[in-house]
């Protein structure tokens, strides 16, 4: 299958299978990043829409530890930056329907929380199509060190990603069953 055709299939068991209550262990998640001695402040996550895997518990606990957390906003040339958030704050839909925050505040993060649609034990991801998180990497990787950490339910994983030279590699995935490495 190439790679509309596993998206398209994937996103249909996604949206018959999403359970809101399937998460990511937080304790779990939080020993994770301990073990590895994450040395970092600064953490970009997403807004769950589209059946994705909710991190807004994740984002919460890191912010009350006085990290800075920050969502993306999809900018113009499907350019994609990440900007200050807290819960507290308003958000804006884009075009896509997905919030984000109304902050002017860059934030480089140190950890990449990122959605996938599909996912290898390669740590390869398919995302949406449109590149934005491959793009996104590509830049902020000539400025910094960045932790990539995929997101996902178990039942996305296949066993293969078809893959070109702009999909870039995930470090860890972690979903509500295991972390791959």
């Amino acid at each position: 299958m190439n790679k509309t055709q596993i998206r398209k299939k994937i996103l249909l068991i996604k949206k018959k299978r999403f359970d809101k209550n399937l998460k990511i262990n937080l304790d779990k998640f939080i020993s994770f990043l301990k073990i590895n001695r994450f040395n970092v402040k600064n953490v970009g996550g997403y807004y769950p829409s589209n059946y994705e895997i909710d991190d807004l518990n994740i984002l919460n606990f890191l912010e009350k530890k006085n990290f800075k957390v920050s969502l993306p906003i999809i900018e113009k040339e499907n350019q994609m930056n990440f900007y200050k958030w807290s819960k507290r704050d308003p958000l804006k839909i884009n075009k896509f329907g997905i919030p984000e925050p109304v902050s002017t505040k860059v934030i480089y993060p140190d950890i990449l929380l990122v959605p996938l649609v599909a996912y290898d034990s390669n740590l390869n991801r398919l995302g949406y199509g449109g590149g934005f998180y491959d793009r996104y990497i590509e830049k902020i990787e000539k400025m910094k060190k960045v932790t990539k950490i995929g997101l996902a339910f178990s039942f996305q994983k296949i066993s293969s990603i078809p893959i070109n030279q702009y999909d870039k590699r995930l470090d860890f995935i972690v979903t509500e069953k295991e972390i791959l490495r």
